[in-house]
């Protein structure tokens, strides 16, 4: 399966991904598939999370909570989505997303929630 991409052209603590949408990311009804449409919002406001923390070296996080609103179908080429800074404390962060197609049409939304989580591992 031909995966997401993050978009590490960015400047700013908002941080986004993207998906070039293909048939094995369809449902059975040839929309893309709300697993995909729900992962693609997490890595976006998880990765926006994680750079509120800090932008230099972000913090890993865990998804808490997330909230995902399916606005309308995404049947083909590109969709990306984007985190934005909603607030945080020393431990939580907040963040709302947004999926939109290469037309800017709003797919979806998401709200979420994210911890952080400790140290980075070494790989």
């Amino acid at each position: 399966m031909t995966g997401y991409e993050i978009d590490h052209s960015r400047t700013g603590i908002s941080r986004a991904c993207y998906l070039d949408i293909g048939p094995e990311h369809l449902n059975y009804h040839g929309i893309l598939h709300g697993g995909l449409v729900s992962m693609l919002l997490d890595v976006a406001c998880g990765q926006t999370a994680s750079a509120m923390f800090c932008p230099e070296d972000p913090a890993p996080v865990v998804t808490v909570a997330l909230n995902v609103q399916f606005v309308s179908a995404g049947r083909g080429g590109r969709v990306t989505a984007v985190g934005t800074p909603a607030g945080n404390g020393r431990s939580m962060a907040y963040v709302s997303g947004e999926l939109r197609n290469e037309d800017g049409e709003l797919l979806a939304m998401a709200q979420g929630t994210f911890k952080r989580s400790g140290k980075r591992k070494d790989p």
